[in-house]
């Protein structure tokens, strides 16, 4: 099993930045991709950002330029760096492992970090 914790939420005025990490553990040998996803209230759960193992990153269309997505595959971490934070971008942000588990693929998440951007 893997397990992934999300930490570095909090408030911010807008402009700011905020960095997000998320610590995998367990198999974490078996952990393909990692992501970003973001639940604003009152809307739906959204992909914000992915990283594969190698490297290969991928961004939502408003977040790309503000947002930078890195891992540290020795470490088991994935970052979430933001840039010129917006009020919009307040939300409940999780952390997702893909693992290739010995039962098949499945995705975990993190129990969420809140980011807050005041004006």
């Amino acid at each position: 099993q893997v397990r992934v914790v999300e930490s570095g939420g909090g408030l911010v005025q807008a402009g700011g930045s905020l960095r997000l990490s998320c610590v995998a553990s367990g198999s974490t040998f078996r952990i393909n991709a990692m992501g970003w996803y973001l639940q604003a209230p009152g809307k739906p759960r959204e992909w914000v950002a992915s990283i594969t193992r190698g490297g290969i990153t991928n961004y939502a269309d408003s977040v790309k330029g503000r947002f930078t997505i890195s891992r540290n595959n020795a470490k088991d971490t994935v970052y979430l760096q933001m840039n010129t934070l917006e009020v919009e971008d307040t939300a409940v942000y999780y952390c997702t492992a893909d693992v290739d588990g010995v039962a098949g693929l499945y995705r975990t998440w993190g129990q969420g970090t809140q980011v807050t951007v005041s004006s």
